[in-house]
């Protein structure tokens, strides 16, 4: 990196350059929210908005955003360029995929950009990524063989063309999904977002008199990507390995990471995980990518802006055909199952350096149940709602209990999942016992007893993970609880599509976080108010 143009705009301006734009994409993040139909969207914050520069390089996303998206979101505009180049954008289009490979990872993650002209030339992007309530295909699960089994396909491709929508598309998109109204909807949501970052940004060049954002990207993206370094050389050099086995498929999957950290950048090699499977928990290389950088960003600089800048000194390499690197025409549907481990392998090496920087290990992948079915009126229906465990306590305070980590998707609240669902919420409470034990402790996971209300017959799916492998504690601290998945009190495998009746009852127990530290170094006060509040 070269900082030779660091100082173009006084401390002051960049400041208030750089708030305006925070607002700019806060503001569309909450535009979104309160335009979307799903409850993914409006409920769990399942979603991402950026501002990239005319060559999808992101300045900034919103705070409320999914961390996954930092990595995969500017990639994605990146990949727009190159199927749709600059020459041949107009005001007024929108790009669009849900490509595996060059958007998320999963097809139920819609992406979309739209170029930002400012008195006749392209400045940038306003971009946007939100999981969509349904895209078609098998319901949502780890069970299809290949991708074509998974949903409906967006290629690149303009959605709206100079202001005017493809109907043509829109009338595919409606017909190949479960809840058209909800899933085109929430689509217009995302295109709201985009236009209110597209007024927001110009008017700010007008009020600035920038004729161009080349400069102040620059500024911001140096200036991060100076910090990182910083922060990177930091940490002791050296190489550093770590592993861990997920669930998998009847048999565990590995994971295994060898991290080199050289100076002012960091590689992460993904040699010697498991080979892609024919089963949809395949983790594509963008998703990889991001969530590696995310956890070394956590680590290194974690109140560093977010933007293209502070990931660059930050390399992944992974073997083609491997479970994190999966080739065409893999599924990846489930891919959360895979690469919500990413972080916790990275923490694996970082801990024998900086244990101090790093969590012990989280109850997740996050837990989801997926029901699709057909209402009396012959109307189809599908509902997707999430569930946390606990977060892994760190060198200062216990874990958070019923927390998503890496992903900070919020649970479906009871009330939400029963008035839109044929679901009846029995209880839903902390699970005593399965935080691990340490100096401090890892997080509660949670207990969800549902009935099913439907009438006939309805297909249910889930995510979940941790179901024979817990949370790893460190430095000396225990394992969290493994979770459990039970329908009419019978354990049944969370990577199958099951079959319910009226009044079948499903218990889901999320896992428990890992402990940090050596359980008899937990102060007496703590481990009485645990006992006291029924934790353990």
């Amino acid at each position: 990196m070269t900082a030779t143009n660091i100082g173009r705009f006084d401390p002051i301006t960049l400041e208030v350059l750089w708030t305006r734009l925070i607002s700019v994409v806060d503001e569309a993040a909450a535009a979104l929210v309160r335009t979307s139909f799903s409850t993914v969207v409006r409920e769990s914050h399942d979603f991402s908005c950026v501002i990239t520069d005319a060559d999808g390089r992101s300045l900034v996303q919103a705070t409320d955003s999914i961390p996954s998206f930092i990595g995969t979101l500017p990639a994605t505009i990146q990949h727009f360029l190159k199927e749709i180049p600059a020459s041949e954008l107009e005001p007024g289009d929108i790009i669009a995929t849900n490509d595996i490979w060059q958007g998320t990872g999963h097809l139920p993650d819609i992406s979309v950009g739209m170029p930002i002209f400012f008195e006749g030339r392209l400045v940038g992007f306003a971009g946007s990524t939100a999981h969509a309530p349904d895209i078609g295909g098998k319901i949502r699960s780890p069970e299809p063989r290949e991708v074509f089994e998974e949903g409906f396909q967006i290629p690149i491709m303009k959605i709206v063309n100079a202001g005017k929508p493809d109907e043509t598309f829109l009338r595919l998109l409606r017909k190949n999904v479960r809840v058209p109204d909800q899933v085109v909807g929430d689509l217009w949501a995302q295109v709201t977002a985009l236009e209110l970052m597209e007024d927001r940004v110009q008017t700010l060049m007008r009020e600035y008199k920038l004729a161009t954002l080349a400069d102040l990207a620059a500024e911001i993206r140096e200036r991060s990507e100076r910090a990182m370094r910083a922060a990177i050389r930091d940490l002791p050099d050296g190489v550093y390995k770590s592993a861990l086995k997920t669930d998998g498929l009847g048999v565990p999957l590995d994971l295994k990471v060898t991290l080199t950290i050289a100076g002012d950048e960091v590689h992460a090699d993904f040699t010697g995980s498991s080979p892609q499977v024919d089963r949809a928990i395949n983790c594509a290389m963008c998703y990889t990518y991001a969530m590696t950088a995310y956890a070394v960003k956590c680590a290194a600089a974690p109140n560093l802006p977010n933007n293209d800048g502070a990931t660059a000194p930050i390399k992944v390499s992974a073997p083609a055909g491997s479970i994190v690197n999966p080739v065409f025409p893999a599924s990846g549907g489930s891919r959360a199952l895979t690469g919500h481990f990413v972080p916790t392998l990275i923490y694996g090496a970082l801990a024998q350096v900086v244990p101090e920087r790093v969590s012990a290990g989280t109850g997740s992948p996050l837990w989801c149940i997926n029901q699709t079915g057909v209402r009396p009126d012959g109307r189809s229906y599908v509902s997707l709602f999430f569930f946390n465990g606990g977060m892994g306590g760190t060198v200062s305070k216990d874990g958070e209990s019923c927390l998503s980590w890496p992903s900070n998707i919020s649970s479906t609240p009871t009330e939400v999942i029963e008035q839109l669902a044929p679901m009846r919420i029995h209880y839903r409470r902390m699970r005593p016992g399965s935080a691990g034990q340490g100096k401090y402790r890892g997080g509660l996971g949670q207990d969800i007893l549902i009935e099913n209300l439907a009438q006939g017959t309805s297909a249910v799916s889930f995510l979940a993970e941790r179901t024979k492998s817990p949370a790893p504690g460190v430095a000396g601290g225990r394992d969290g609880a493994t979770g459990e998945l039970r329908i009419n009190g019978e354990p049944v495998d969370p990577k199958r599509q099951h079959t319910l009746k009226t009044g079948d009852m499903i218990l889901l127990s999320t896992p428990g976080g890992g402990g940090y530290g050596k359980p008899e170094e937990r102060d007496s006060a703590l481990a009485e108010q645990d006992r006291v509040r029924g934790m353990v």
